[in-house]
């Protein structure tokens, strides 16, 4: 069974920083994908970032092209997001997940909290 854990959220202020890490299980192969997206209540569900782990290639949202970088473990199968100069409007429940290419996710896991708030 595939798995996403993720940790790091909280209360940061605007302009702050913050990093998010997923840790996958269950995921069988070396070639796929994991990412985030974000939601909030009466809105759609945003792809944030995605990162393959065939070579590496990464794939961001438009509102947080710039802030935010997407790294992975591959051994560990790992990954972290940087979520650099915070907007209140990055507010939202993040969710780890995967596959993520094409910002399609078929697994998540409980969601982290992030409140970017003065």
């Amino acid at each position: 069974e595939v798995q996403f854990a993720e940790s790091g959220g909280g209360l940061v202020q605007p302009g702050g920083s913050l990093t998010l890490s997923c840790a996958a299980s269950g995921i069988r192969g070396d070639v796929y994908g994991i990412g985030w997206f974000r939601q909030v209540p009466g809105k759609e569900r945003e792809g944030v970032s995605c990162i393959s782990s065939y070579g590496g290639r990464t794939f961001y949202g438009d509102s947080v092209k710039g802030r935010f970088t997407i790294t992975l473990d591959t051994a560990e199968k790992t990954a972290t997001l940087q979520m650099n100069n915070l907007k209140p409007e990055d507010t939202a429940v993040y969710y780890c997940g995967g596959p993520c290419l094409g910002w399609i996710w078929d697994y998540w896991g409980q969601g982290t909290q992030v409140t970017v708030s003065s």
